[in-house]
């Protein structure tokens, strides 16, 4: 696997033995065991060699729910994953550029794991992390805390009954507080998106106080239904915003620093995260395909997209995702996020209950 390079999941401001868990061949584009070479997807300029399965998983993790995937600078790829086991498993599992186990910490997120960012603050670089339990925190690359927080001061959000946030520290899913993502702000601070509680947008400033929020649940223009992923698209051309993967509501939607809304992208089925590589963006679609746009927010190409194939993920509630067995190759079940790797590669990390992580080599 060729080495990462700059990856989204990055942004610049001031037992014993290995167990390998269907990993890529040693040389991509060799055939694998079957004798087949892996599948090509992507129109001419886009173009992907698929490789499923590509990290090597140690037998003290579990692997379940691989919910997010980001890489640092020097090309190690952390992958944040949710274990429903009893015994606490560690939620960051960190690879190298060839799939292989470097580390893994984080049990405090164990059952909670979600979104993964990397920010660099002065010279060294930071994970940021969402627990759907009721938690963001701030950690250095190998798993020390820097803060944690669970529900922000807001008592109680504006219009926003049932989720009514009377205390910090209440949260659930579903209920009171329970982030998805964290975005990148310009001016050093970040936004949360809390897209399984409140349905809001909160704003931080760049010591982590709360400055703001915006959304809440709706459908309408400025409202918002499962916040997911968000970015801010500075893309080249175009007026610099904050784009929301609005999921529940099947759109993409841009809103400016102070949460002013500004429009819709309508052409997704049920986004979960946003990325950016020069003009590209790349959105992971949670209903079986990756998205490419282009700086004007044109589709490029649907990765992976069947109409044949979308219904059998979705049919009996989704029943595909515990089904190994009937996945194919070259095609997705659940995306839940991607990431752009130096190189142009991307990374895909898919909701499915045995966990899995996709390299997409880009060949042309």
């Amino acid at each position: 696997m060729p080495r990462p390079s700059t990856s989204r999941r990055r942004f610049l401001t001031a037992t014993g033995g290995i167990v390998l868990a269907g990993a890529a061949p040693s040389i991509l584009g060799a055939a694998n065991k079957s004798g087949s070479k892996p599948p090509v997807i992507g129109p001419e300029g886009h173009r992907y060699e698929t490789h499923h399965n590509c990290m090597q998983i140690p037998s003290h993790i579990r692997w379940q729910d691989t919910h997010g995937v980001a890489i640092d600078t020097e090309g190690l790829i952390y992958v944040k994953h949710r274990t429903m086991t009893a015994d606490p498993q560690d939620a960051v599992v960190v690879f190298d550029r060839d799939g292989k186990f470097v580390r893994s910490f984080g049990k405090e997120f164990h059952g909670g794991g979600h979104g993964i960012d990397i920010r660099r603050d002065g010279a060294d670089e930071f994970l940021y992390l969402c627990d759907n339990k009721g938690y963001i925190a701030k950690s250095t690359l190998k798993g020390e805390i820097v803060w944690k927080q669970a529900a922000p001061k807001i008592t109680p959000y504006e219009n926003a009954k049932p989720f009514e946030v009377k205390t910090p520290g209440e949260y659930g899913k579903g209920s009171l507080f329970s982030p998805t993502n964290i975005g990148f702000a310009p001016d050093g601070g970040f936004w949360v998106g809390d897209g399984y509680g409140s349905h809001y947008i909160i704003k931080y400033d760049k010591d982590a106080s709360v400055v703001g929020h915006f959304g809440g649940l709706g459908a309408g223009p400025g409202q918002l239904s499962t916040p997911h992923g968000l970015w801010w698209d500075d893309r080249k051309g175009r007026e610099p915003a904050l784009v929301v993967a609005d999921r529940a509501n099947a759109r993409l939607q841009y809103f400016s620093a102070e949460g002013k809304h500004l429009g819709f992208f309508n052409d997704m089925l049920f986004p979960a995260s946003v990325d950016l590589r020069d003009d590209v963006m790349l959105v992971a679609d949670l209903h079986a395909r990756i998205t490419l746009l282009d700086g004007t927010n044109k589709v490029i190409a649907h990765l992976g997209h069947d109409p044949t194939w979308l219904p059998q993920v979705l049919a009996d509630n989704f029943a595909m995702r515990k089904r190994p067995e009937s996945w194919q190759a070259g095609k997705f079940v659940h995306p839940h996020d991607a990431c752009f790797d130096h190189d142009g590669n991307i990374y895909v990390a898919e909701w499915v209950t045995i966990g899995r992580v996709s390299f997409l080599k880009h060949v042309g």
